[in-house]
């Protein structure tokens, strides 16, 4: 089956909160949201501990909890841009997909990825997503439903997906 798109931002954004909802970047999250609940005990420490407040070291903890606070949407932003970047300027995608895996071809290169190097899909409202093997997740490819001449390819694809990966 076949389906022709031209990724959009909407499309980027959304396989790669996928992509960081279910690889190394949900571990990274949940250090920093650690690291910012202890930031702001120290930061309480610095106020109302012994010894009488410390207004340097209080204006620092609230800085770095700050940052860390900022740091993680920020991040998916900002790999997002960067993804939509490198994809947009390619026009428009045509994916083949079948028993061995799945062909992008595009304007400027053609990708064939193996059922065995993405062995983990995500189904979002709009799109599939295809995520790679490894722990991390560092792979990402994405079929948009709206790519479908026929709207019933969409089911066919998700059997397909079912047949050959791990439905997150």
């Amino acid at each position: 089956m076949e389906l022709v798109y031209t990724p959009t931002r909407a499309d980027v954004a959304d396989a790669v909160g996928v992509q960081m909802k279910h690889g190394w970047f949900r571990w990274v999250l949940r250090v920093m949201r650690i690291v910012a609940v202890l930031a702001a005990l120290v930061l309480l420490l610095e106020l109302f501990g012994p010894g009488g407040p410390k207004p340097a070291g209080a204006a620092r903890m609230a800085g770095f909890v700050l940052l860390l606070a900022v740091l993680g949407p920020l991040a998916r932003w900002l790999t997002s841009r960067q993804m939509y970047a490198l994809v947009g300027r390619q026009g428009e995608f045509r994916a083949r997909v079948d028993g061995d895996g799945v062909r992008w071809t595009t304007r400027d290169s053609e990708i064939v990825q193996r059922w065995q190097l993405m062995n983990r899909y995500a189904e979002t409202p709009t799109q599939f997503v295809l995520l790679s093997a490894d722990k991390g997740g560092v792979g990402v490819g994405a079929l948009p439903k709206r790519g479908f001449a026929d709207p019933a390819d969409v089911d066919r694809l998700r059997e397909v997906l079912d047949r050959n990966l791990t439905r997150l």
